[in-house]
């Protein structure tokens, strides 16, 4: 899988943005070919790197000269939902409230600390309640969220990998960086725990996509087809994500990964 190169932070400068100064870090990567300006998409953050450490002047003016386009970017990034009584997440594609409790859990629910319960009424939806300390919700949800989220992706990949009769050495759950999937040289996958909130096909789609490179270790023509082998309808998951993935990293607070868009100038 290709490799990027860790950029180091050389200036820390303003950005002014109609009535808001938005932070900019400058960064460097020797192996960029021109000045790239990245709009985190889950925080705002901006960044723009230089192929020349020395030119950091020249860095700023093109971050400046986009301000427009970086702005605009800034619109699109979702309010962040942190996971508190109340919330609302989703859970395999379904809208879940979560609910403190703290006497109504029966023993062996209370141990579980989070359990899923079905709506009331056809009116409401189905509440992840939470024992236990309220201080430690968010942990709480977030742990059995990415637990959930393994389980999920451990069986879909099974299912996917037998029928190519291929075997992963390792599957791992994590914030994945930038993508939703990666397989690496060593035939080891791994996923963002976030797939949870996405509904099954989308989670399902990933892992097909992931287990596809065990055979492919690229993007070409026979790669396309096993993908389509083990799930014919991927194209409608590839448009789920073009168009909600973003969202997903809405969810919580402080775990959220650098998903970008980014301006470069002309090679």
């Amino acid at each position: 899988m290709k490799k990027t190169t860790p950029s180091r932070a050389l200036h820390l400068d303003m950005l002014t943005l109609g009535p808001e100064q938005v932070p900019l870090v400058v960064r460097h990567n020797p192996r960029a070919r021109r000045f790239i300006v990245r709009v985190d998409m889950t925080s705002g953050a901006v960044h723009v790197t230089t192929p020349n450490k020395r030119n950091v002047k020249g860095a700023l003016a093109f971050a400046r000269d986009h301000a427009d386009w970086i702005a605009a970017q800034r619109e699109l990034v979702p309010t962040a939902e942190p996971f508190c009584p109340g919330a609302q997440v989703p859970v395999r594609g379904v809208i879940h409230t979560i609910k403190h409790v703290t006497q109504d859990m029966r023993a062996g629910e209370r141990r579980r600390r989070v359990v899923t319960q079905r709506p009331a009424s056809e009116t409401s939806g189905p509440e992840l309640l939470v024992a236990g300390d309220a201080r430690f919700l968010s942990r709480r949800v977030t742990d059995w969220l990415k637990a959930q989220a393994k389980a999920d992706l451990n069986q879909a990949v099974l299912v996917h990998a037998a029928k190519l009769d291929v075997r992963p050495s390792r599957i791992t759950v994590r914030d994945q960086s930038s993508r939703w999937g990666s397989c690496s040289s060593t035939r080891a996958l791994s996923f963002s725990w976030r797939l949870i909130f996405a509904p099954p096909h989308v989670l399902d789609y990933v892992a097909a996509h992931e287990v596809a490179h065990l055979r492919h270790m690229n993007h070409g023509l026979q790669f396309w087809k096993t993908v389509a082998l083990l799930m014919p309808d991927y194209r409608n998951a590839i448009r789920w994500l073009e168009k909600d993935g973003p969202a997903l990293h809405r969810y919580g607070s402080g775990q959220a990964p650098d998903m970008e868009a980014e301006k470069r100038t002309p090679a």
